[in-house]
């Protein structure tokens, strides 16, 4: 009888799972960003430079970017290693 070849999908359930997060740490950073204008074009609003929208947002979307991007470079556990 012949063994059937097995599929060997380029990622794996940890591999979508970090991806998924990385996505989502992302969108949380770029939503934060969202925002800090006044509804009157006259009247100047200094909540755009509060700490959330320099620091915080471009930090978490700087984040999310790191950890797509180890999800993709992240070598796949072999069934034969064992750690």
């Amino acid at each position: 009888m012949k063994k059937k070849p097995e599929t060997d999908f380029l990622f794996d359930r940890t591999k979508y799972t970090l991806l998924i997060i990385g996505l989502v740490v992302t969108a949380l950073g770029f939503i934060l960003m969202i925002g800090g204008g006044s509804d009157d074009p006259n009247q100047f609003s200094y909540d755009l430079f509060n700490f959330r929208r320099l620091t915080l947002a471009p930090f978490l979307v700087l984040l999310g970017y790191g950890i797509q991007i180890w999800s993709i470079l992240k070598r796949k556990k072999r069934p034969d290693q064992q750690s």
